[in-house]
């Protein structure tokens, strides 16, 4: 099975619910043969599971922080013992210090329940943190695609280029050029034709406007005609 975390711990979660309610609920749908006492209990082992108390079980949503509640978000979503879990953005509503506190736990998740990730995000340092394979999309578009040491070490489609470009450091002498992208970006509605990432780019040639390039590579793929280190 598939299973989702949102992005907005605040509004992923119903406010009417308690959290027991909310975590038994899948349970309910799903299996509607399971006895409440056998619910309750997956409930609560699952709220110890993200690092939750057993009193927390009968509190409702505005009680809680943003990040215990993207941790009752998570148990929610675990509670059919998924394989997969799609995480939408899932710590980008959290303050810095507890981002990294859901990170590490969804980790420890990963390996102990032997899960898959789809983890969406902007932010290039926490897909470093947490991916083993990247894909870079634009407009829709998957531009590149690799392992995560070949995309971040020797990124080949422009886009990405200037999205690692402007990544912050953590060495304060490291000297990075920044690359500043020009132009417009364009409508989704209205892709113009070619590689929708040439009206920005500092490469585009007269056959990238005209021509969709092909995903060109083996493990480490980039869609560009003129892909960086060619």
């Amino acid at each position: 099975t598939v299973q989702i975390v949102f992005q907005d711990p605040y509004g992923s979660l119903n406010p009417r619910q308690r959290i027991g309610t909310i975590l038994e609920e899948p349970l309910v749908i799903n299996r509607p043969d399971m006895s409440s006492s056998d619910r309750q209990d997956q409930a609560r082992r699952m709220l110890d599971r993200v690092g939750l108390r057993p009193e927390h079980f009968d509190r409702y949503p505005h009680m809680f922080s943003g990040g215990q509640r993207q941790r009752i978000a998570i148990a929610r979503a675990l509670m059919l013992e998924p394989k997969v879990l799609v995480l939408d953005e899932p710590v980008s509503a959290l303050d810095l210090s507890i981002q990294s506190a859901i990170l590490n736990l969804l980790m420890e998740l990963q390996e102990q329940m032997q899960l898959a990730y789809l983890f969406i995000s902007h932010d290039l340092s926490v897909v470093r943190h947490v991916a083993d394979d990247v894909i870079v999309m634009y407009l829709g578009r998957a531009v590149e695609r690799g392992p995560k040491s070949a995309v971040f070490a020797g990124p080949r489609h422009p886009y990405t280029k200037a999205l690692l470009s402007a990544t912050p450091r953590a060495e304060p002498n490291a000297k990075t050029d920044r690359i500043k992208l020009t132009g417009e970006l364009p409508s989704p509605l209205a892709i113009p034709d070619g590689c929708p990432f040439a009206p920005r780019c500092w490469k585009a040639k007269t056959k990238c406007r005209a021509e969709v390039p092909p995903a060109i590579g083996d493990d480490h793929v980039a869609a560009c005609f003129y892909p960086e280190g060619s």
